[in-house]
């Protein structure tokens, strides 16, 4: 009944329309007079969410991520992979992927990813010959690839919601693989489609053009190097990274590429703030939902549950895989993992399955539930930067679905893919 109460009076707060954050706080405060506990507990609780220290390293990804998206990163990306792989037929929707993998690199986020690269490509594209539809399906899955690739948000919040007990550079090195592989599949996917749909061909670019674009494109790129580099070689943390990132963007922005304004500085900072601010009450009242979960034993009762229908780590993580599709569908990726974590992580350490390996199911899981209605973020970005139905772009998906979901198995049920180069690298 406990559990009934509080999980029923959240999905009750969300029906009406109230933000998830505040369902969450309020589903908390509901819990704590039912179980009859002080209600300072809970503002402890919430104290505590997000009064961490490796918290520090959202904002400051964010606001990187910003300044290159803003201060022309995304054009110079797209040039990039245009000389790499624009020749090949079909060969701006591989630019379409390959720039998503880079910027996605740098910002970590796949609806800046989306509204960045789909800006620059989803016009081009058409202007090519493409179909208006093909150009956002392709544009809003690669986009997905952020979510694997570090700096990836969602993996710091992913490390916070199991405690503390990831590294957060374990995940984001465990990332690099599956991210790799998803660009992979899609890639070939675009090939197929452009091969029997006759899509047209690009120009080999003149090498003294193309070592232009190669040079004017590292700028940026060695944003990268310095978030992987310093996290590998020992230099600084992940925190330390993401400071030192945005102190690189902020020079290649405003010194080097100067397409940027300063008079509009202040309000890139101000946009980032707001975005923060939102993740931040958000994660201070899951840490709340969390604590009334643990204390009504729910992650317990959900293990006893599901090991009760199967004592197979491979059927149980299907069924976690189920679950995860579907929940994506209807919420946002970031609330997800901070309510779902707590109850799933004791399933599969129970099973023998690494965290880190689970972290990258659950991205995987998750972040198809960005490119998928009724709640997909990343759809909705797209389809407007588009101008298109969400329903014309969603069956324009459908294919992409396909090859997003092989990806989710070879992930689910190959942990080497996730935990090979962190092993390597003894993280």
């Amino acid at each position: 009944m406990d559990a009934l109460v509080l999980l029923g009076s959240f999905v009750l707060l969300m029906a009406v329309g109230m933000p998830i954050a505040y369902s969450l706080g309020l589903a908390s405060l509901i819990g704590a007079f039912w179980i009859d506990i002080p209600l300072d507990a809970v503002m402890i609780q919430l104290a505590s969410g997000v009064n961490k220290f490796s918290l520090l390293a959202i904002p400051f990804f964010v606001l990187a991520g910003a300044i290159m998206a803003e201060g022309g990163m995304s054009r110079r990306l797209v040039a990039f992979a245009g000389v790499l792989v624009g020749f090949i037929r079909g060969g701006l929707s591989l630019v379409n992927i390959l720039a998503s993998t880079f910027f996605g690199a740098i910002s970590g986020s796949s609806v800046a990813d989306t509204a960045s690269i789909g800006s620059v490509l989803i016009p081009e594209m058409e202007r090519k010959g493409y179909p208006r539809s093909f150009a956002t399906a392709v544009t809003v899955s690669g986009s997905v690839q952020a979510i694997l690739i570090p700096p990836s948000h969602n993996a710091v919040l992913y490390s916070l919601a199991a405690g503390g007990t990831v590294s957060i550079a374990s995940l984001f090195i465990a990332g690099v693989l599956p991210g790799l592989l998803m660009g992979l599949t899609l890639a070939v996917l675009c090939l197929i489609i452009a091969k029997r749909e006759n899509y047209p061909k690009g120009e080999v670019i003149p090498l003294k053009q193309a070592l232009k674009i190669c040079l004017d494109a590292m700028w940026g790129l060695m944003t990268m190097v310095i978030i992987l580099g310093g996290i590998l070689s020992g230099v600084f943390t992940a925190n330390e990274s993401a400071s030192i990132a945005v102190v690189w963007a902020f020079f290649v922005t405003m010194f080097i590429y100067r397409d940027y304004k300063w008079r509009d500085l202040p309000k890139l900072v101000h946009r980032t703030v707001k975005t923060v601010t939102i993740v931040m009450i958000l994660i201070g009242f899951a840490a709340c939902f969390g604590y009334l979960m643990t204390l009504m034993q729910i992650p317990l009762k959900v293990t006893t549950f599901l090991t009760g229908v199967s004592d197979n780590k491979y059927v149980i993580l299907a069924m976690i895989n189920v679950l995860l599709i579907i929940l994506g569908t209807l919420m946002d990726m970031s609330p997800l993992i901070l309510i779902l974590t707590p109850i799933l992580l004791p399933v599969v350490k129970m099973l023998g399955i690494d965290p880190v390996h689970f972290g990258m199911i659950m991205m995987v899981n998750l972040g198809i539930g960005l490119i998928t209605p009724p709640v997909g973020t990343v759809l909705f970005v797209g389809s407007a930067v588009a101008k298109l139905p969400i329903g014309v772009v969603t069956r324009a998906c459908a294919p992409f679905f396909v090859a997003l979901f092989l990806v989710l198995m070879m992930v689910t049920y190959v942990p080497a893919l996730s935990l090979w180069l962190p092993r390597m690298l003894g993280l």
